[in-house]
């Protein structure tokens, strides 16, 4: 029996542990275990760690929640897009087209959503270990933590163009705030950021050694956690005693030539932009490289999410956000990008449109329509709702 419940264990999506401190107050850990998958973030996932977050912020006895992953190669490495394309492919060979009739994608992105707005709004201080690799979604369950760790192996990045996505999870509204308009960049290029171009970014906080981990939790527990309200300073206070200067990377070194390529009042002329950007820098080669190869639907709405997203509040984005995700699963090229780069591992996606003259900001207009009434949104409690229970 032990035996078993040992094997079951090790298993779990999700693994939560509670460790004592000095004055006897816990500190939650909740670890992503699917490194096999890079800890890709599934439903099941995402269901257990909201939960579970939502418990520990309603027991007075916790102090501070480390969110983690298992494995040395990531943190989170994105959503789990093999259930979404199943999702997808199920609901396109219904023939309904109902956006919400897609079960899958309906359930998983409601639920993504509501925990990454869950960890913005957390009222306990909220440490995310980002090791490794950060893209995507596992971006959506970093961004919102009070304290943001990265190392030296760290490389966060939205890919979403080379799916046949955008920046989702939230990035519409984050990316907005990464200064000299390089969160423009960032979602047209997928570029990736090292420990100090993500800090540059304000997608992460303090810069620690991979090595440092655990001497960071041990000298947690030896806190005396008082919830006087002081317990984030506390926390920042321990960070800091360990945190080191992070090396500038790519994206600081082109700041000034990438402010001028995104300072243009239109797609193409930015897309022109970018393209002509004249440099040896392997970094910016590869960015220039994944925009022309990625989707140019991905581009606009990518695009026109962070116009929309400049005016909004964090909650309105992610009732924007949940409305458009819908939309690429149903009808746009979502799909097709997981097929070509996971499933027929061709990487030759068939984008429609094929080219950006042809994704208009008339043709993105379709993906910010809701189909149901605006007190009918899935996600229209969403401010109110982790106001009252978190």
């Amino acid at each position: 029996m032990n035996a078993v419940l040992e094997n079951e264990a090790v298993a779990a999506p999700v693994l939560f542990e509670e460790r004592g401190t000095a004055n006897g107050r816990r500190i939650g850990f909740a670890t992503l275990n699917a490194a096999a998958t890079l800890n890709g973030l599934s439903l099941t996932m995402a269901e257990l760690l909201d939960a579970q977050l939502l418990a520990w912020a309603q027991d007075d006895a916790v102090a501070v929640v480390v969110l983690q992953g298992a494995g040395e190669k990531a943190f989170c490495a994105g959503g789990d897009l093999h259930g979404l394309y199943r999702g997808m492919l199920e609901h396109r060979a219904s023939g309904s087209r109902d956006i919400l009739d897609n079960v899958h994608a309906r359930e998983f992105f409601e639920t993504e959503y509501r925990l990454d707005h869950r960890i913005h709004t957390y009222p306990k201080p909220l440490l995310c270990w980002g090791h490794g690799i950060v893209m995507g979604g596992g971006i959506g369950l970093m961004a919102g933590a009070s304290h943001r760790v990265v190392s030296e192996r760290s490389k966060l990045a939205f890919p979403e163009i080379t799916v046949g996505l955008y920046p989702d999870v939230g990035g519409s509204w984050l990316l907005n705030r990464v200064p000299q308009r390089a969160g423009l960049f960032l979602a047209l290029t997928g570029a990736p950021l090292n420990a100090g171009d993500a800090i540059r970014a304000g997608l992460a906080d303090h810069y620690l050694q991979e090595a440092q981990r655990e001497t960071v939790y041990a000298a947690l527990t030896a806190v005396n956690w008082a919830d006087d309200g002081d317990d984030a300073r506390r926390l920042s206070a321990v960070l800091k005693g360990c945190a080191e200067p992070a090396p500038p990377g790519p994206l600081q070194h082109h700041a000034a030539a990438i402010a001028a390529a995104c300072a243009h009042d239109d797609l193409p002329a930015v897309v022109e932009a970018i393209a002509a950007l004249d440099s040896d820098d392997a970094w910016l080669q590869n960015a220039h490289k994944t925009l022309a190869a990625g989707a140019p639907g991905s581009a606009r709405l990518g695009y026109e999410l962070q116009r929309r997203a400049a005016t909004l509040s964090l909650a309105d984005t992610f009732r924007l956000e949940y409305t458009a995700s819908l939309h690429c699963a149903a009808h746009g090229d979502f799909a097709e990008g997981i097929r070509a780069l996971l499933i027929d591992k061709d990487r030759s996606p068939r984008w429609n449109p094929a080219h950006l003259a042809e994704a208009t900001p008339a043709w993105a207009e379709t993906f910010f329509t809701a189909p149901w009434p605006a007190q009918a949104h899935r996600l229209a409690d969403l401010g109110a709702l982790t106001e009252t229970t978190a």
